[in-house]
């Protein structure tokens, strides 16, 4: 395989498949992309060859996203812990031993425990827009909010529109100057994914599971504190839903961390990959291998 091949695999994980992308030389250091909200691994389609020039890079999409298996919602427990689960067996299966993380969006609370797990594993953290701190969560959290101190009926069907193509496209322009950067299948797969059957439940059961994120925060700062943790931040400061004081937050607990804001919204890498990529491989090569 050329070293930014990508070559796109299915691995299976307990009783589901996951998919992923991989690419980089086989006896490089390991990075793992792990996406958010309401995306896949098809969102690090750009940044993936930046990477592979040196690392070996995996990106899977998560159970319920992109092309791994999607189990209806009342036969599988969509919560973050159960989505961690099946990437631990992820990397336990491919035998990564030592690999730096990307984490943007739920792909944060999902990396931040793997990390808690593992943390012999991790030689550093990138973090694209991926939260651990209260400061960081916008007011465009309240109806979600809401939905945690009151998981009612009405209050599960208020957060509906959060699916809806309109709210996608919303997503990804929000805070964008220039959007003729913004590729238009992008969203437009996002959405594809978000319209499948009885998908939008999966959804609004991971928004109310969101909350044990929050919940665990003080556990990622313990262990911040403790690996000291090389961790590069690199923000979309426009973001609608984590704010800048999100990726300042890091600094309380790991006083050498490096953040960088760039003028653009929640889907940084559409708009500014090159330097994001660039800064990335930067502070990739100061990591231990």
């Amino acid at each position: 395989m050329k070293k930014n091949q990508v070559r796109y695999q299915k691995l299976q994980v307990n009783d589901l498949n996951v998919f992923y992308r991989e690419a980089g030389p086989m006896d490089g250091p390991v990075v793992l992309l792990l996406h958010g909200y309401p995306t896949s691994s098809h969102m690090y389609r750009n940044l993936i060859p930046i990477l592979a020039e040196k690392y070996h890079v995996f990106a899977p999409d998560l159970i319920g996203f992109g092309n791994s298996d999607a189990p209806h919602y009342k036969s599988f427990d969509y919560t973050f812990d159960n989505l961690t689960k099946y990437v631990q067996g992820f990397i336990d299966q491919l035998g990564l031993e030592r690999f730096a993380v990307q984490v943007f969006d739920y792909g944060a609370p999902v990396g931040f425990r793997l990390a808690v797990a593992n943390p012999e594993k991790i030689t550093g953290i990138i973090t694209q827009n991926g939260n651990a701190y209260v400061e960081g969560l916008s007011d465009g959290w309240n109806p979600i909010q809401k939905y945690w101190a009151d998981p009612s009926e009405q209050n599960r069907n208020n957060l509906r529109v959060l699916s809806t193509a309109e709210s996608t496209h919303w997503q990804y322009f929000t805070g964008v100057s220039d959007k003729s950067l913004v590729a238009p299948e992008s969203y437009l797969l996002d959405q594809f994914f978000l319209d499948r059957s009885e998908n939008e439940e999966i959804q609004l059961d991971l928004f109310k599971d969101y909350a044990s994120n929050v919940t665990l925060y003080p556990t990622f700062h313990q262990y911040f504190r403790d690996s000291q943790v090389p961790l590069l931040a690199v923000w979309g400061d426009k973001d609608p839903f984590f704010l800048p004081a999100g990726a300042e937050a890091f600094r309380k607990d790991l006083p050498n961390a490096i953040v960088k804001l760039y003028d653009t919204g929640h889907f940084a890498l559409e708009t500014h990959v090159d330097e994001i990529g660039e800064a990335i491989l930067k502070f990739l090569d100061t990591l231990p291998r």
